[in-house]
């Protein structure tokens, strides 16, 4: 471990070294780095899949296409079309009545340095990528410590991206959990990290002892309201591709629904046709993607038989009433669990797999309390076409963002920032507010010319009688 925090220690020190010899980097490296993380996606997408496929047992290669290859790009182009934009000297008002005679005030978004970026293993391409949009427009250079969950995944990051960027830009660090521990423990200009909340706590504390900035995305128990007004039909569609994608393993998953008690077993009806209609069967389907380890694996499990020892009734969704108990992977049907209470895992803990408590409510009110009974959420999805109930909604919850009527939907929008709020995380990458939380909005002002200097008279001693008359008449 030592060895390997010296090397961490070197590349930084190098990192910073390189960062004040050559200064901030030109507009025109920023975007050739961005396109060089372009090619390096796009011309490896196959080998990228392959490496997820392997890590996981069994995951979608139409899946791992769209997410961790495909979904990556937009993001990339939105800041290579407008870092120009984004990178322009911001204009402000000066106190009057010194703008009026030549003072000017301005905020210029200037590079923090190195970036520290801890990935996680349920999207190691696209989380370690994406944020790379707005950390690279914003001029900065990255420090890179993949998941060891995903470990060919991540050997094939290092690779790939040592060829592509000297160690002065990106370099990547592979290892376990005493590699992470020691990588947080360096002294970077920002540190972004995705993952659970319970590390989440322990990489802040660790960033704290050097004053590191960071951004966390923690995921958390994102619900979903049903309203009246919804189609259930294509409500259940929309609701259980989210929760199915990866798994349920996606921090922004529906993690459980709550729908009017009249609407519920016409929801979970439909709920079973759509699992019919995606996977007739799942054993063996490469479309239906396996938990990624044994330990995530019986957790899940866990949470199942918890529930059900609390009195909640599990339905598993199985069409070809296949036999789960000897299988090559480690999947879990999508599971359906109803007469849920506070004192169960499931309903405590972000589930992180294919399980979907459905809850009922008689008032709208109801639905409220459930929800603002847990910490503030990462995603919260309405779906309905009641503005008024909509609204009531929105005005009485908190979370890192919104979809309505679909899930997840809110982090694919290339102009939309994205993380959470309280214990769902801090800070946001994607887009300009990434880029401004990835930059040092340094705060310029140039005063008056020296011609006008006796105006400061006024302020300055020896003071012959009281300046607050003058004071007055600068509140303007």
């Amino acid at each position: 471990m030592e060895s390997n925090f010296n090397e961490m220690q070197r590349v930084l020190e190098a990192q910073k070294n390189f960062f004040i010899e050559e200064g901030s980097p030109s507009i025109e490296l920023r975007i050739d780095r961005l396109n060089r993380l372009k090619s390096l996606i796009m011309n490896n997408r196959y080998d990228f899949v392959d490496a997820l496929n392997e890590d996981y047992g069994s995951r979608s290669n139409n899946i791992s296409l769209l997410s961790d290859a495909y979904g990556i790009i937009p993001d990339i182009n939105n800041a290579i079309k407008n870092i120009k934009k984004w990178t322009k000297i911001d204009k402000r008002s000066s106190n009057f009545p010194f703008g009026l005679i030549g003072a000017k005030s301005y905020v210029k978004y200037e590079p923090l340095g190195t970036v520290g970026m801890i990935s996680p293993w349920n999207f190691p391409v696209n989380i370690s990528f994406k944020p790379l949009a707005a950390i690279f427009a914003a001029g900065n250079q990255v420090m890179h410590k993949p998941s060891e969950l995903t470990p060919i995944t991540a050997s094939l990051i290092k690779d790939l991206c040592d060829k592509a960027y000297d160690e002065n830009e990106f370099a990547t660090f592979l290892g376990g959990p005493e590699t992470g521990e020691a990588f947080t423990k360096l002294n970077f200009d920002h540190l972004l990290y995705t993952g659970s909340g319970s590390i989440g706590k322990q990489v802040m504390k660790s960033a704290s002892h050097n004053l590191v900035p960071v951004t966390l995305e923690l995921g958390g128990k994102s619900p979903v309201i049903i309203g009246n007004s919804a189609d259930i039909k294509v409500s259940a569609k929309r609701i259980m591709f989210g929760k199915t994608l990866n798994a349920g393993q996606i921090c922004l998953a529906p993690d459980y629904v709550i729908v009017h008690k009249e609407k519920k077993d016409e929801f979970i009806t439909e709920v079973e046709n759509v699992i019919n209609e995606y996977y007739p069967t799942m054993k063996d389907n490469d479309d239906y993607s396996s938990i990624i380890n044994q330990r995530h694996f019986d957790r899940i499990n866990s949470f199942i038989e918890d529930a059900r020892e609390k009195g909640a009734c599990i339905n598993q969704i199985n069409p070809s009433n296949e036999d789960f108990s000897q299988q090559e992977f480690f999947k879990i049907p999508p599971t359906i669990v109803t007469n849920t209470s506070d004192d169960m895992k499931i309903m405590n803990e972000e589930i992180f797999g294919p399980v979907l408590p459905v809850l009922e409510y008689e008032n709208l009110t109801d639905a409220l309390s459930t929800i603002n009974s847990k910490d503030r959420p990462l995603g919260l999805y309405y779906f309905g076409n009641d503005t008024n109930e909509e609204n009531t909604i929105m005005s009485n919850t908190s979370s890192g963002g919104v979809t309505i009527n679909n899930v997840v939907g809110h982090i694919q929008q290339k102009d939309l920032p994205f993380g959470g709020v309280g214990p769902s995380g801090m800070g946001r990458y994607q887009s300009f507010d990434g880029f401004k939380n990835f930059s040092n909005p340094r705060s310029f002002y140039k005063d008056v010319g020296f011609k006008f200097d006796a105006l400061f008279d006024g302020i300055r001693p020896p003071y012959t009688k009281s300046i607050e008359k003058l004071l007055k008449g600068l509140l303007k």
